[in-house]
């Protein structure tokens, strides 16, 4: 056959003319026992960056160990290993602490804001004349339900574009998943997560540690109540506010916490920082006097007030660390994560409230103790605010335990202490006294020195596990 005047081959296209041994190759198919060998060639993927004449490997999964390191050379896969490569486990271990601090730091101030006006409202409520301890107990402890459906909206309003079906199903999926993580404590969830999840017996073990923190929680805020007019309000407040040394003493058997000597030494001084506040004036001021006006009980009644209240700061201090120990999900888990479980629990212990713990009111009401009356009026516009600041309490400070440690939520919530004197003052425009200012002082010192400890072990522990990773990976290639 000649050639055409203007010079284009009568061969047909695609025909192989390059070379004998590219003919010889495209003469005859190749099998399927053939993909992997040396010649072989696949459809470029997206992202290969080799030219025509490279051999693009087989998936490594057939492909023998030293084509499969030959792969790893020769196209760099984004792994575990390959990004701490250029990061050490210490500068991750930094950034992770650093982000759960950032997050502890936003709700330690809503805790603070919100207990503070929480007191400040309830000490109204009752001057006004409704004294209820145990309805006032079991308004504010039932109104935690309202955390987990205020804490969907929020999250629903942030995905708007995300269809209700996918985002509730991704939703239901997190908090199984998680409340698997809590009881296991381990930090990865098998492949079929959802399905054992619903055949598991993660719904009885979450609604068992429900019942028991509840009632930890309820008999610890109820000897409050009940021995504030059997003893000093100075002794009420040093004891009950002692929870911080029994949630110390309770985490290291529970926790597995070591005993630090910076830890302890901040416990200490906030406990110290305490009595001083109690007791600091004792000398120079008149006997405190009750909501009647009459001078607090002594002798028996008063030693029986203190034991009451002695036993609501040991449950109140018990509480953080069971919290801390059976519903927060293990430490790794990721802060989000963290915070969504930590609010749903909080509804959980509300809806126990609501749901049981209103039997006592009706016995206490015939039996005359307290009878059942809602406020109204200003009371209850006051009531209603001061619910609503307790909510935003409880679910601040379940947050915090669920970021940070029992004993650091604990000593933080003793600087209202200090707030509350100052808001005090501003309000009524008596200055604190001398020992305020001192005890106060030494509770924020106290907070300092055990915040820095704190976030020196989660460093500590951080890089250990991002090391323990690494290690892994080192092995596994």
């Amino acid at each position: 056959m000649t050639r055409l005047v203007d010079r284009r081959s009568g061969t047909p296209l695609l025909h192989g003319q390059d070379k004998s041994t590219h003919s010889s190759h495209s003469s005859s198919p190749r099998s399927a026992a053939d993909r992997g060998h040396d010649g072989y060639r696949t459809p470029r993927r997206l992202g290969d960056t080799s030219d025509d004449n490279t051999v693009i490997p087989s998936p490594p999964n057939i492909l023998p160990t030293s084509h499969r390191h030959a792969q790893n050379t020769a196209r760099p896969i984004v792994s575990r290993q390959s990004s701490f490569q250029s990061r050490s486990p210490s500068s991750y271990a930094r950034d992770a602490a650093r982000t759960r601090y950032a997050y502890a730091s936003v709700f330690l101030v809503l805790s603070l804001v919100s207990f503070t006006v929480q007191t400040e409202l309830a000490a109204w409520v009752q001057h006004a004349g409704w004294n209820k301890a145990y309805c006032m107990l079991y308004l504010t402890h039932g109104s935690w339900t309202l955390l987990w459906p205020v804490q969907l909206l929020i999250l629903r309003m942030k995905a708007r574009s995300v269809p209700w079906s996918t985002f509730w199903r991704r939703h239901v999926w997190l908090v199984r998943t998680t409340a698997q993580m809590v009881e296991t404590r381990e930090l990865h969830v098998d492949g079929h997560g959802r399905q054992n999840i619903l055949r598991s017996r993660n719904v009885l073990y979450m609604a068992r540690v429900t019942v028991f923190i509840t009632i930890s929680l309820t008999v610890a805020g109820l000897s409050w109540y009940v021995a504030v007019n059997m003893t000093s309000p100075s002794d009420l407040t040093a004891i009950y506010n002692c929870s911080a040394f029994f949630a110390y003493a309770f985490s290291v058997p529970l926790l597995k916490e070591r005993l630090r000597l910076d830890k302890s030494l901040a416990v200490l001084v906030a406990v110290a920082g305490v009595l001083i506040v109690a007791y600091g004036d004792a000398g120079s001021t008149s006997p405190p006097a009750n909501g009647d006006g009459q001078k607090a009980p002594q002798g028996e009644n008063r030693l029986l007030g203190n034991l009451i209240i002695g036993g609501g700061s040991v449950l109140y201090g018990l509480y953080e660390v069971l919290y801390k120990r059976f519903a927060c999900p293990p430490d790794g888990c990721s802060p989000g994560r963290g915070m969504v479980f930590a609010n749903t629990f909080g509804s959980c212990i509300g809806l126990f409230t609501l749901t049981v713990l209103w039997l006592p009111l009706p016995v206490l009401h015939i039996l005359g103790i307290e009878t059942f009356a809602l406020p109204s009026g200003r009371v209850a516009w006051y009531l209603f605010l001061s619910v609503i600041m307790n909510v935003t309490f409880a679910g601040s400070f379940l947050v915090l335990i669920s970021l940070t440690s029992p004993v650091l939520s604990s000593v933080a919530s003793l600087l209202t202490i200090f707030i509350v004197a100052v808001s005090d003052w501003w309000l009524t425009g008596v200055p604190p006294s001398t020992a305020a200012l001192l005890g106060g002082g030494m509770i924020v010192l106290a907070f300092a020195l055990l915040s820095r400890s704190t976030y020196i072990e989660m460093t500590e522990e951080e890089q250990k596990r991002e090391t323990d990773i690494v290690e892994s990976d080192s092995e596994d290639d």
